[in-house]
């Protein structure tokens, strides 16, 4: 297929769009490069330099690719950040996603694929959380991605614009390209190898009295090619409708800093903070759905797999990208 990745210089889009490429599609990415990485572009795609705020830049590129199918990744993606400037939040992940929803119909684009996020269920009712639960979102982000959802729902309704939308849990790890390089990083994984590396002194832990074994919260990871292979399957024709993706399985702040000591052999300090507002003791995927409906089946689910492959990436490139 020809498929047009938006946001295709960040960390998700990056690699999802080398894995497209290696299972013979072809690939156009828009990316304005505020968040993302030209060198992480790979150098088998197209690239076009994207001006969202620019009348008609959207529907232009989308005229341009002429693809079969688009992924949207492209997003302002900190929590905390949306709760200080909101207005940021429910323009660029609602209404620049309208814009391009509406390029996709215009266009006759056929199939829709969405990167939306466990952020919009908000404090879950249960865990592990299927796709049924109520959706309560508590931040900006977490609303404009649930707001765009609902989007795409009447947009399947009336302009028969087919989608799928993955609401993601924690992508981690690497392929041997592409890695994670967040201009602001608020990863767990990746702060803690930055102790590793030696660039910083330690790493925080927001809260320990949590009602977990070592009280400390706990958080589904998925491997960013295990996320990657996701989206390809979502291209199936006769796919749609939401889809968690994660692993069923979780792991603790505490847990996730020893398994990075164990792989890279160095002794990485914690320092103990008060809670943050607004993080539920527990975030643990139930995958079912994705795992009978598209026939996904995660190839790296062990924490040490995702880990292991973080620290090759962040060891060859210690500064992350270089622009």
């Amino acid at each position: 297929m020809n498929v047009l990745v938006t946001g295709g210089a960040g960390y998700i889009g990056s690699v999802c769009t080398e894995e497209l490429l290696n299972a013979g599609h072809q690939v156009t990415v828009y990316d304005n490069l505020t968040e993302g990485h030209r060198s992480a572009v790979d150098p088998r795609a197209k690239f076009i330099l994207g001006n969202p705020e620019e009348e008609g830049n959207i529907l232009a590129a989308v005229e341009s690719a002429k693809p079969d199918a688009i992924l949207h990744f492209a997003a302002s993606a900190l929590v905390g950040e949306s709760m200080m400037n909101p207005k940021k939040y429910f323009h660029n992940n609602l209404v620049n996603a309208l814009k391009l929803a509406d390029a996709a119909v215009a266009c006759g684009v056929k199939k829709f694929v969405f990167s939306s996020t466990c952020a919009t269920y908000g404090p879950p009712e249960r865990v592990p959380m299927t796709e049924d639960l109520p959706q309560r979102p508590i931040n900006p982000y977490g609303e404009a991605k649930l707001m765009f959802e609902k989007v795409l729902i009447w947009y399947r309704e009336i302009y028969q614009l087919d989608f799928i939308a993955f609401r993601y849990f924690n992508a981690a790890g690497a392929s041997e390209k592409f890695g994670e390089h967040h201009r602001i990083e608020t990863h767990l994984i990746p702060n803690v190898l930055q102790v590793a590396l030696g660039h910083k002194t330690h790493v925080e832990i927001f809260g320990t009295d949590y009602p977990t074994p070592d009280g400390t919260c706990i958080r589904d990871y998925i491997h960013i090619k295990d996320l990657a292979q996701a989206h390809i399957l979502g291209l199936q024709p006769g796919k749609s409708g939401f889809f968690n993706l994660g692993n069923g399985d979780g792991y603790s702040v505490k847990e996730v800093i020893q398994m990075c000591e164990k792989i890279t052999g160095k002794n990485i300090p914690a320092i103990e903070k008060s809670r943050r507002a607004g993080d539920p003791p527990r975030l643990v995927a139930a995958a079912n759905k994705a795992f009978t409906e598209l026939g996904w089946k995660p190839q790296y689910p062990k924490l040490e797999d995702i880990v292991k492959t973080a620290w090759a990436w962040h060891r060859k490139h210690p500064t992350g990208y270089a622009d």
